[in-house]
């Protein structure tokens, strides 16, 4: 078992906000883990007919709860109403502390008929972070978390399985992409999904993706949305702001999870060249842990000159994240291209060789060399 204390705090901080926590991401992220490492809480599978059965009458069930008691409604998306038995909680019951679990952005999926707006804090839980590695300074503990993804089960076997990839995408789709959203073409939309795990990392071209899987634009669209609400994707927009030469429209997409990536490609190695691109997934992953996700974009100009990650902050301040497995190989021109149009703001570059953060210079520009671990303090 892998300790996850970063989310266990972030679940116990939420609750001093709100009294209903929903926790949501993929399904074997881990979830069920860490509801269950939770002390003294109440734990409901809601995936079981008993449990169905006890939560169809709602303040009975909470009637009978112990004032201050931590709840868990594991899976509660199974439940045939689940928006309606957290409301409940939220209003009639706040001295209960509520952890609810789910593949989806709870807002967005046609089980829900109440977003619970007001009454409730979303964490997103990301494949295991690479600072959640142990000794996360060694290249072949990075490269079997590169080759084997950042579920549990995955990141902990000695091989990597086929098998568990191949099965976690046929569950997938029959669990949360047909029961949720109702898409029942299953060759189309898996062979999109596919797609998407090889070209992840890329720019979208949504006529290109509906040709190779056969399915029109409006439906491409549409089972993108579908995968970015389930935590499958993820689309991150250009940033510009009116620069005659900024590429304005074509979002990057990116995979949850570099495991399924590398399946997808056929690779049972990592090489050299491989590592820069996953890289950068896993410190997208740790980007949307400590910013808000409409503060995350990349860059881009008509010249190709292109930054990987654009953080925007407060009183114009734009940060730039460089992903480099060595800091020594960083190529500045890009940077400085953006820089000429966006001074103010840091510039970091994200190594997992980096134990320390330190400053070095390219020309005029002053770069922060850190690892993903020191995003947690702003650099």
């Amino acid at each position: 078992m892998i300790e996850r204390p970063f989310w266990l705090a972030r679940i116990h901080s939420a609750w001093e906000r709100r009294s209903i926590v929903w926790l949501s991401g993929v399904r074997r992220v881990g979830k069920t883990t860490i509801a269950r490492m939770l002390p003294g809480s109440v734990y409901r599978n809601c995936d079981l007919p008993s449990t169905v059965r006890s939560l169809e009458d709602p303040e009975l069930f909470f009637d009978n709860q112990t004032p201050g008691s931590t709840l868990v409604f594991d899976e509660v998306h199974h439940l045939e109403n689940p928006s309606r038995l957290l409301k409940i909680a939220a209003d009639e019951y706040p001295h209960l502390k509520v952890l609810a679990t789910g593949s989806s952005t709870l807002a967005a999926t046609r089980k829900f008929r109440d977003s619970l707006a007001g009454r409730k804090h979303s964490i997103f839980l990301c494949p295991v972070l690479w600072e959640e590695c142990g000794d996360p300074f060694g290249e072949s503990n990075l490269d079997k978390r590169l080759l084997h993804g950042g579920l549990p089960e995955p990141l902990l076997a000695a091989r990597k399985d086929p098998t568990f990839f191949n099965e976690w995408i046929d569950s997938f789709y029959a669990r949360d992409i047909m029961e949720l959203f109702g898409i029942r073409n299953r060759q189309g939309f898996l062979s999109l999904f596919r797609l998407l795990l090889r070209q992840s990392g890329g720019q979208l071209d949504y006529s290109r993706l509906a040709n190779a899987s056969e399915l029109n634009r409006v439906t491409v669209k549409a089972h993108i949305e579908a995968m970015q609400i389930a935590h499958a994707v993820r689309l991150l927009r250009p940033f510009h702001g009116g620069g005659k030469r900024e590429i304005v429209s074509r979002p990057k997409c990116y995979a949850f999870d570099t495991g399924f990536v590398t399946f997808e490609k056929g690779w049972d190695s990592i090489r050299d060249d491989d590592r820069g691109l996953l890289w950068e997934h896993l410190v997208l992953d740790s980007l949307h842990t400590h910013f808000a996700d409409n503060d995350i974009f990349y860059w881009q100009d008509k010249s190709h000159r292109e930054v990987d990650f654009v953080i925007r902050r407060s009183r114009g301040r734009v940060d730039v994240v460089e992903c480099k497995i060595n800091p020594d190989k960083l190529d500045a021109t890009p940077v400085k291209a953006f820089r000429d149009l966006y001074a103010k703001g840091e510039n970091v570059v994200i190594s997992p060789a980096v134990k320390k953060p330190y400053k070095f210079r390219r020309g005029d520009l002053v770069f922060t060399a850190c690892n993903t671990l020191a995003l947690s303090s702003n650099y």
